[in-house]
């Protein structure tokens, strides 16, 4: 199985550049998958606490029989837990989230904690960052980072605390390839991290500019978004239940893009989101 290279963040921890996402992926399997996926060769793991599944990634990171150090888990504060207080008594939901997260998983400390949403309508992801960069003070999360932030989001943090986060963690693949973004998260020292990179299996996988790429490289379409990403220096976490399919999208070493496929590639951009804009996203 291919070698997955790391990305060095901000802080100067490291993270694989190909990871295992479980989105979607009920708890009762969680841990089957899991386990598939780290006896397949993946050791960074993406979990959140929407996902409702930590307790089984927990349940099969215990069970790989690899140690923890060599193992990059990944968890997300979900919008319930700061109530849209201020202050101490929102920085106080945050700590407690995180401490429910830390026990389903069953782990002393985290690779990597996110703020889910930024919701700026709420004005609250600044008070939220505090209690992040306490988080991070106390060792119990190597390192903090943001998930769906706009540069906007990104400025307010920059400006206001010391802890630059070091990675945002977005929608992106070849149909919306955030490139505005991530020349700005390159600007400020951010890693970009892409969720759904193969844009949920849907008409993504199904166009046939990619496909006569995949052709000439012997490869599936799946192989060659990961590429993509990988050569674009972009982090990604794909998701899937089928064992064999795990293994596939681990397999993206062996064959490089070229300059030709790269601008065929670029020709399939639409700049249409799978997911909603994080401008105006506000569950609960």
């Amino acid at each position: 199985m291919s070698t997955i290279p790391n990305v060095t963040l901000n802080n100067g921890t490291r993270i694989p550049q190909l990871g295992f996402g479980v989105w979607q992926v009920p708890d009762a399997e969680a841990a089957t998958a899991v386990r598939t996926a780290v006896e397949a060769g993946y050791r960074s793991i993406d979990t959140a606490a929407i996902y409702e599944n930590e307790a089984g990634t927990g349940q099969a990171i215990a069970e790989a029989g690899v140690p923890r150090e060599e193992l990059y888990i990944t968890t997300k504060l979900w919008n319930s837990g700061t109530r849209d207080w201020s202050g101490q008594q929102g920085q106080d939901a945050v700590l407690r989230a995180f401490d429910e997260s830390l026990a389903k998983l069953g782990l002393d400390y985290v690779d990597l904690y996110l703020i889910h949403w930024p919701r700026p309508m709420h004005g609250s992801f600044l008070n939220i960052w505090k209690a992040f960069e306490k988080l991070a003070a106390n060792g119990r999360v190597r390192s903090v980072g943001v998930s769906n932030f706009g540069p906007e989001q990104l400025d307010v943090l920059l400006q206001e605390s010391s802890v630059v986060p070091v990675l945002n963690q977005v929608e992106l693949h070849p149909h919306f390839p955030q490139a505005e973004l991530r020349e700005y998260h390159a600007k400020h020292g951010i890693a970009t991290e892409a969720w759904s990179p193969l844009g949920q299996g849907k008409s993504l996988l199904s166009e046939p500019v990619l496909a006569k790429i995949a052709e000439k490289h012997g490869r599936t379409v799946a192989q060659v978004v990961l590429r993509w990403h990988l050569q674009s220096g972009i982090i990604a976490i794909p998701k899937s239940v089928t064992p064999s399919r795990i293994r596939e999208n681990l397999d993206v070493a062996g064959f490089e893009l070229d300059a030709d496929d790269l601008a065929a590639i670029a020709t399939v951009e639409t700049g249409k989101r799978l997911g909603p804009d994080p401008q105006g996203f506000d569950w609960n």
